[in-house]
């Protein structure tokens, strides 16, 4: 059915260069799908696969930073349909297909990818969110296990896995790469200086036997706590969230 145009805001991304409808209540992006977007290693020509895209915030974002040639898988129909109109709207090479991971549609089946980039559900079954759609994007239905097997699976040898999730469920996401990626490389994401990493960005490479690497912290915010209301990024993190530059491991 579709969103109503009252039930929609249009939010800017990349310090303007994205204009991004998604709805008012509901799952909304922040940074997230940006950092995703900015520690894929995508280059120019290659193809790309945004799995669970939401309303096509990373695809888009990466899109923005380099030319590849962008797809999008997205459960929900409504929010797939927001991702097409971005795509559209930002003049983005980005096609965005509906449908489910588990049962992966015939366009993707066939198909395989230099890099899959994925949010996964942050958060494991439970009680839902008050709305259906933010509960959906939020919450796993099909276990972390099987998105990555998924994501594994449209990926070519040598292929590129980029994710964020939450820190409490890096033992899962590595458990669910054993044996089929390596290279491993993980990015923690600490809101501030001194402050414990909440998540972590992760990139994998499909069948590589490369060793694993823990890099330094991202660090989100400057100072020791939000006394202002002021933006309080960090000179890293402004480069990334507002300039669209690359995220350095």
């Amino acid at each position: 059915m579709g969103f109503a145009p009252d039930q929609l805001s249009r939010d800017r991304f990349l310090g303007g260069k994205l204009d991004i409808w998604q709805p008012l209540t509901g799952f909304r992006a922040a940074t997230d799908p940006v950092l995703l977007a900015a520690a894929c290693p995508a280059r120019p020509g290659e193809c790309v696969l945004d799995l669970g895209c939401g309303v096509g915030t990373a695809g888009l974002c990466l899109g923005t930073r380099v030319a590849v040639e962008c797809w999008g898988l997205e459960l929900q129909s409504d929010y797939a349909e927001l991702a097409r109109r971005n795509a559209d709207e930002n003049n983005v090479n980005m096609r965005v297909i509906t449908g489910d991971l588990t049962a992966m549609p015939a366009p993707l089946r066939d198909m395989s990818f230099d890099h899959v980039i994925t949010n996964p559900p942050f958060f494991g079954p439970g009680k839902p969110a008050p709305d259906a759609g933010r509960a959906q994007a939020r919450q796993e239905e099909v276990g972390l296990a099987n998105w990555l097997d998924a994501a594994l699976r449209r990926l070519r040898p040598k292929g590129w896995l980029t994710l964020i999730h939450r820190s409490e469920r890096l033992p899962e996401v590595i458990s669910a790469l054993h044996n089929r990626a390596g290279g491993v490389e993980i990015k923690p994401l600490a809101p501030r200086a001194g402050r414990a990493a909440t998540r972590f960005l992760l990139r994998a490479r499909k069948g590589s036997r490369s060793a694993a690497h823990l890099h330094n912290p991202l660090v989100l915010h400057d100072g020791t706590e939000h006394d202002t209301d002021r933006d309080d990024y960090s000179a890293e993190a402004k480069a990334i969230l507002r300039n669209g530059e690359m995220l350095k491991f």
